[in-house]
């Protein structure tokens, strides 16, 4: 019992190429990828708008955080204990960026990640498969919404997607040669989950995967040690890194311990086949017909030798289309879509290798019918330009209201807004993030010294004429904007300044700021 028992019946290769190695194949599918990036990077290049609260907010603390590492400037603000990744990985690197170039130097940064991470997909594809299976799975991810979307999103989602698309090569890479390949997984894998703790929902995967991959060309023990091997590697970066830098109450509140929503369970699945449906349902096709005849002609990390039987395939394939479901089944467990639209492109990173098995068979040898695969990859480009554009214009250009707030802004004022990330971010040295109150919560002290919150801490500071001017728009927060904006117009205290309509993709709205009298 030294190695995996192989399926030994001949098969004929389904993709007519010659498992003989080829220069000439091997860069006419590089200068293809190339293709496929470009128009990956032409597509999420069109989307426009300005900075969005998540990307304000990251992009300031950042700079904070950088400051502090630099100059050791003391951090002000409790940003660890609720963001989503650590605060000292992808913000400093986007603040680096954005101090550099503004805020498409930092989204240039996150398109150079999602480029990468797809360059990534398409080689260990074609470690798993082959070149043309390579390239439909490459083509299938980079034109996906989540791809589009955070391609030009500065936030922690396209370092963590690059870095698990890095630790999962790495892995694949190993299969036949020497473990240091798993080893150098670890940490890698590790940072990833530090970019963004939601990544070490796939860590499993990448562990599962590590010891599959090896079953066929190493004796079954030294494979199934890969797999506790990686996962103490991983464990114990991620908690070194914690401990040091005193993170581990973020993990806890965004992603462990995170509270739950009130969307239905069908809500958030049928959201979810929305943005990964169709890649999925050809992934499980590719699965099925890869079960039942797994010869695609050689690939590196099979070479030629025998291909592992049906029940190896058959584990494979639902290893990878099944992680596509692990985003959706949290959520789904948690009753919310917050983030969803952006969680489902870490699945479809795992997905996409046996989409491209699946796009492989319905096109046929000698591309017999190329129509099918045109037209699915089509439907994938039209459902996914469609999404990312309404995803995109999901929130008002700030533009107006920033020209308007840095005419009445001092470094004393203080200020309530329902996005203070905005301005915050937008104003930089003209005010300080201290200044800012918002409408999700707000704690205040009367003049007889009653510490009040919610909805009597706005009424008493409105009436104390505490607030300089006071930014609404009726959408993030509504019942607390129209209390406000009630108090805001009894006794003379303020004045309306400014209404500014804007257009998004749910429908018009417009920002009211409120000045002091």
């Amino acid at each position: 019992m030294t190695r995996l028992p192989a399926y030994r019946i001949p098969e004929v290769p389904e993709t007519a190429w010659t498992a003989a190695p080829s220069a000439r194949r091997t860069w006419l599918s590089r200068g293809l990828l190339l293709g496929i990036l470009l128009v990956q990077a032409l597509l999420a290049l069109r989307l426009r708008n300005t900075a969005y609260q998540d990307e304000a907010l990251y992009l300031y603390a950042g700079d904070i955080y950088l400051n502090s590492v630099l100059h050791g400037t003391p951090v002000t603000g409790d940003y660890a204990d609720y963001f989503s990744g650590s605060p000292y990985f992808y913000p400093v690197l986007a603040a680096v960026a954005d101090h550099a170039f503004g805020l498409e130097g930092a989204r240039a940064l996150s398109l150079l990640f999602m480029l990468g991470g797809t360059a990534l997909l398409y080689s260990f594809t074609c470690r798993l498969f082959n070149e043309r299976t390579g390239l439909f799975a490459a083509g299938a991810f980079a034109v996906a919404e989540s791809s589009l979307v955070l391609a030009r999103y500065a936030t922690y989602d396209s370092s963590a997607i690059f870095l698990l698309a890095l630790a999962t090569w790495l892995v694949i890479r190993g299969a036949r040669g020497s473990v240091w390949w798993c080893v150098l997984a670890g940490p890698v894998a590790a940072l990833a989950v530090a970019a963004k703790y939601a990544a070490g929902l796939f860590m499993p995967t990448v562990i599962v995967l590590a010891v599959l991959v090896a079953l066929p060309h190493e004796r079954v023990w030294k494979a199934l040690l890969r797999g506790p091997l990686l996962a103490a590697l991983i464990g114990g970066c991620v908690l070194g890194a914690f401990e040091v830098t005193g993170t581990l109450e973020g993990i806890r509140s965004t992603t462990v311990q995170r509270a739950e929503g009130v969307e239905s369970v069908w809500v958030i699945m049928a959201t979810s086949a929305k943005y990964g449906g169709i890649m999925i349902a050809v992934a499980l096709l590719g699965t099925v017909m890869f079960t039942v005849r797994g010869r695609m002609g050689e690939s590196p990390t099979m070479g030629s030798a025998p291909l592992p039987g049906r029940p190896w395939r058959l584990c494979l394939g639902l290893l990878l289309t099944g992680t596509g479901l692990l985003a959706p089944a949290y959520q789904a467990h948690l009753h919310t879509w917050v983030s969803l639209h952006k969680h489902v492109g870490y699945g479809l990173l795992f997905v996409a290798p046996m989409a491209g098995v699946g796009i492989s068979r319905l096109v046929g040898a000698h591309f017999r019918y190329p129509q099918v695969g045109i037209g699915v990859w089509v439907a994938m480009l039209v459902m996914g330009m469609a999404q990312s554009q309404n995803l995109y214009a999901g929130w008002p250009d700030s533009t107006r209201l920033t020209q308007v707030l840095q005419q009445h802004v001092t470094p004393q004022g203080r200020y309530l807004s329902v996005v203070p990330q905005i301005p915050i971010y937008y104003l930089g040295s003209r005010t300080r993030p201290e200044q800012w109150q918002n409408t999700y919560y707000f704690e205040y002290t009367t003049r007889t010294g009653k510490k009040v919150t919610g909805d009597e801490a706005y009424r008493a500071a409105i009436k104390a004429r505490y607030f300089d001017l006071v930014v609404l728009d009726y959408f993030e927060t509504p019942r607390v904007d129209r209390l406000v904006a009630a108090e805001l117009r009894r006794g003379g205290r303020y004045r309306l300044l400014a209404r500014l309509p804007y257009e998004i993709s749910s429908g018009p709205g417009s920002y009211e700021i409120w000045a002091k009298q």
